[in-house]
C-alpha cells in the first residue's frame, strides 16, 4: 500500500517509507510542531469503513498510548486523516532493525545476543500485562533493536483492535499464524501466557534461525501442535545449552498453565539457561515438591527414632549388676517390670498433691472460725459482765448456756474438719 500524501493531520510530513505489512505502511516522518522524528503507521484505507474496527482501535489506541516503558515503542498521536481517508498512529522512532530484518540478514543469533533480545521483550510484555494489556501479536516484525542494543515492543494493541475485522479473514492472521498460542488458534480469548507462547517461538526462532512448527493454515497450525513436539534447540544449535533449550520448550507448552506465570519468570529462567543453570518456573514448584520428596525427607528423621530404642538399655545395665543374670537374653525380660512399675507409682501419688491441699485449707477455715467465736463471745461477755438491770442478768444466764453451747459446736466443726 502506499501513498501520495505528503503530510498527516497538518504536521506529520512523510519523508520515506519504513516498512510495508497486509494492513498498514510505516513511514518516518518529521513532526512539524514538535521538531522530533516519529514513525506514522497508516492503517489500510477499508479499515475506515469499518465500524467495530473503529471502536475497537481508538479503546485499543488509549490504552497502547498509556504504556510508557522502556521497552516498549512509545505511542504519541492517533487519529483519522479525513484527506487521506486514513487512520494513524504516531509512535516513537526507533532508529535500527526489526529482529525480522535481523533473521533475515545473519539467519540466526548468537546466544548471548539472543537472550539480551528476549529479556528485553519479557520486561515490556511484564509491564503490559501489569496494566491489563495484552499484545496479541508479538513476532520478530515488532521488536525493535535500536542502534544501541535497546529492545521495544510495538503495536501493542492493534491485533486486538483488528481481531474480527475483515482483514483478518483476508491475511494478516495467516501471516502470522506461526506466532499464535494455541489457545489464540482455537479462537479462544488470548491473555498473557498467549504472549509469552508467541516470545517462545520468536526465541526459539533467534536461535536457531526456523520456527518450531512450518504451516500454511490455521488449523494445519493446530494439529501440528498437537501432535508434534518441535526439535530441540541444542539439536538444532549445539551452542544453545540444553537448559536454555528447556526453558524456551516450556514456553511453547501448548497447556499455557505449563508456561511460565508472566514475563519476569521468563526472563529469570532464559537468563539462568543461558548459563546452563537449571531453573524451575513456579508452575512446576508444586510437582517439584511431590509427596515422594516428601517422603524421602523422612529418613532424616531417623535420629529421633534411634534414641526411643536406646531406653530398653537402661534396664540390662542394671540387671547386669546381678549375679542371677547369666544370658543377655534373661537380662532383657526383668527389665520390663520395672519399667511398667515405676509409671504406676508415679501416678498413685500424683493425687496426693490436691489431697494434702485440701487438708490444709479445712484446718485454716477451722482455726478462722474459732478466732471468730473467741471474738464473738468475747463481746457479749463484756456487755454482760458490765450490765447491772435484771433483764440482763437474766439474759446473761442464757446468753452464758448459748455462748457455751455455741463453743461447743464451733469446737465439734473445728475437729470435723482438722481431721
Amino acid at each position: 500500500m502506499t501513498t501520495n500524501t505528503t503530510k498527516i493531520a497538518g504536521r506529520y510530513r512523510l519523508e520515506r517509507r519504513l516498512g510495508i505489512g497486509g494492513m498498514s505502511t510505516v513511514q518516518l516522518a518529521f513532526d512539524e510542531r514538535l521538531q522530533r522524528h516519529v514513525a506514522v503507521k497508516l492503517l489500510a484505507e477499508h479499515l475506515a469503513d469499518d465500524e467495530s474496527f473503529v471502536s475497537r482501535f481508538k479503546r485499543e489506541a488509549r490504552a497502547a498510548a498509556r504504556l510508557v516503558h522502556p521497552n516498549i515503542v512509545q505511542v504519541f498521536d492517533f487519529g483519522f486523516d479525513e484527506a487521506a481517508h486514513q487512520h494513524f498512529i504516531v509512535m516513537e522512532h526507533v532508529s535500527g532493525q526489526s529482529c525480522a530484518e535481523l533473521l533475515r540478514d545473519r539467519g540466526h543469533l548468537d546466544v548471548d545476543q539472543a537472550v539480551s533480545i528476549v529479556t528485553q521483550a519479557c520486561r515490556g510484555l511484564e509491564y503490559a500485562h501489569r496494566n491489563g494489556v495484552v499484545h496479541r501479536d508479538v513476532k520478530p516484525g515488532n521488536l525493535l533493536v535500536s542502534d544501541t542494543g535497546m529492545v521495544k515492543l510495538a503495536d501493542f494493541g492493534i491485533a486486538r483492535a483488528t481481531d474480527q475485522s475483515s482483514i483478518t479473514q483476508v491475511g494478516s492472521v495467516l501471516g502470522t499464524a506461526a506466532y499464535l498460542a494455541p489457545e489464540q488458534a482455537r479462537g479462544e480469548e488470548a491473555g498473557p501466557r498467549a504472549d509469552i507462547y508467541s516470545l517462545g517461538v520468536v526465541s526459539y526462532q533467534l536461535l536457531s534461525g526456523r520456527l518450531p512448527y512450518e504451516a500454511n493454515s490455521l488449523s494445519e497450525l493446530a494439529l501440528r501442535q498437537q501432535r508434534e513436539s518441535p526439535p530441540p534447540l541444542n539439536r538444532l544449535n549445539p551452542t544453545v545449552p540444553p537448559e536454555l533449550a528447556r526453558v524456551v520448550a516450556t514456553a511453547l507448552e501448548i497447556d499455557q498453565e505449563a508456561r511460565p506465570v508472566d514475563g519476569l519468570e521468563f526472563a529469570e529462567a532464559i537468563r539462568a539457561g543461558a548459563q546452563g543453570i537449571e531453573v524451575q518456573p513456579a508452575t512446576a514448584a508444586t510437582d517439584h515438591l511431590g509427596t515422594a520428596a516428601s517422603t524421602r525427607v523422612l529418613p532424616s528423621r531417623e535420629p529421633a527414632t534411634a534414641a526411643t530404642r536406646v531406653a530398653p538399655r537402661v534396664a540390662p545395665a542394671r540387671a547386669a549388676t546381678s549375679p542371677r543374670s547369666a544370658a543377655p537374653h534373661r537380662r532383657t525380660a526383668p527389665a520390663e517390670p520395672p519399667t511398667t512399675s515405676a509409671p504406676r507409682r508415679s501416678v498413685a501419688r500424683q493425687p496426693a498433691a490436691p489431697s494434702r491441699g485440701r487438708r490444709a485449707m479445712r484446718r485454716l477455715m477451722g482455726l478462722l472460725l474459732l478466732a471468730i467465736a473467741f471474738v464473738l463471745a468475747v463481746v457479749v461477755a463484756v456487755i454482760i459482765v458490765t450490765s447491772t438491770s435484771n433483764t440482763v442478768v437474766k439474759t446473761r444466764n442464757i446468753a452464758t448456756k448459748d455462748v457455751q453451747s455455741a463453743i461447743k459446736d464451733l469446737e465439734g466443726v473445728v475437729n470435723q474438719y482438722t481431721k
